[in-house]
């Protein structure tokens, strides 16, 4: 096995898991060295054995270097991409992959033009809670599903420097919304049909500190996705309806469960319940034969892991898990979704 060495750009806290983890545990990639502008960050790269680079320069003229990770703030990204790629190198991004789609069509138009490879690390593809939801609208255990909500909640705002500031691609909606909006786009196959949008700014920074989006498909499912750093209690990470039963997936832990229609729900003969000051037969519970509870799917991704994925690209021709295209679908759709925000209008494809 002819093993590809890496070189990251940008040690902080993603490029150090990268090396301590990702690439670390695949055969046939090893993190070879390491190049950030920060020189404590070269005394991280010493204690992980990495080979230090003082230069940029010095990365791309080492010819044992076949391919760079990018995890820089990502202003770069772009910058960091040509220069690598015309040096004849791979090339891994960290997302969101540019600031713009027009900086991505760029990107990849040099790496057409060198025949080198370019993808991006949408790692949450690979999630074990998404792959929960991936196998319930796969496998319609409970029927089609007809909406999808993803949220991701915490109430610590917005961590570190650079996130703070537009000029340099901050915001959650650029940080967190693109994971969800990638897996969102891996899930449903069918055009986009709608979109409408609302940015949270409470924090005063001059980026959202979280978002909400309402995406609806051509296929009629519907899908809400938020975003949120001021939410000291949390909403489910998933809640999923189908046709024949609903799924809730609570966090990272895969607590939850699927309730599914197994029985025949009769609505001439609902019991009213007492709701506050009123009754109520249209929100009182199925009766006990109409319902049963089931645990989650153990989601499995059919896919390789990325890291070994992108050696079968690189040395097999292998098609990519993560292509160019995905990736330039969710830029355009985190552009409209931008835009909705900003004109408060439902934007129609």
């Amino acid at each position: 096995m002819s093993v590809i060495k890496f070189v990251i750009i940008g040690l902080g806290g993603m490029g150090s898991y990268h090396a301590r983890e990702l690439i670390k545990e695949t055969d046939g990639v090893i993190a070879y060295g390491a190049y950030d502008i920060n020189p404590e960050q070269l005394v991280k790269a010493t204690d992980l054995g990495l080979k230090v680079y003082d230069t940029l320069d010095a990365v791309l003229n080492d010819s044992d270097v076949e391919a760079v990770l990018i995890a820089t703030p990502n202003d770069s990204h772009k910058e960091l991409a040509i220069k690598a790629l015309e040096a004849g190198k791979h090339v891994v991004c960290e997302k969101p992959v540019m600031m713009t789609s027009e900086e991505l069509a760029e990107v990849l138009a040099v790496a057409k033009e060198t025949n080198k490879v370019f993808m991006v690390h949408q790692n949450r593809r690979w999630d074990k809670d998404f792959l929960i939801i991936r196998d319930l609208y796969q496998s319609r255990e409970i029927g089609e599903l007809f909406q999808i909500e993803s949220r991701v909640h915490g109430a610590n705002g917005i961590p570190g420097d650079w996130r703070h500031l537009k000029a340099q691609g901050g915001g959650m909606l650029l940080d967190w919304g693109v994971h969800l909006l990638d897996q969102l786009l891996f899930l449903v196959d069918s055009p986009i049909k709608s979109v409408a949008a609302d940015l949270s700014f409470v924090l005063g920074d001059e980026v959202d500190d979280g978002f909400i989006a309402y995406i609806t498909f051509e296929n009629g499912v519907k899908s809400i996705i938020e975003v949120g750093t001021t939410n000291f209690i949390k909403l489910p990470r998933w809640y999923a309806k189908g046709l024949e039963g609903t799924a809730v997936v609570e966090d990272w832990d895969l607590s939850g469960q699927v309730v599914k229609q197994t029985g025949f729900i009769d609505h001439h003969r609902l019991v009213p319940i007492q709701a506050g000051q009123g009754l109520t037969k249209t929100m009182a519970p199925p009766s006990e034969e109409a319902t049963t509870i089931f645990p989650l799917p153990d989601g499995q991704a059919e896919f390789t892991d990325f890291y070994r994925n992108f050696y079968e690209v690189v040395r097999e021709n292998a098609e990519p898990v993560v292509k160019n295209t995905e990736v330039a679908r969710v830029l355009a759709l985190i552009e409209t979704i931008f835009e909705a925000a900003e004109t408060k209008q439902v934007i129609h494809y």
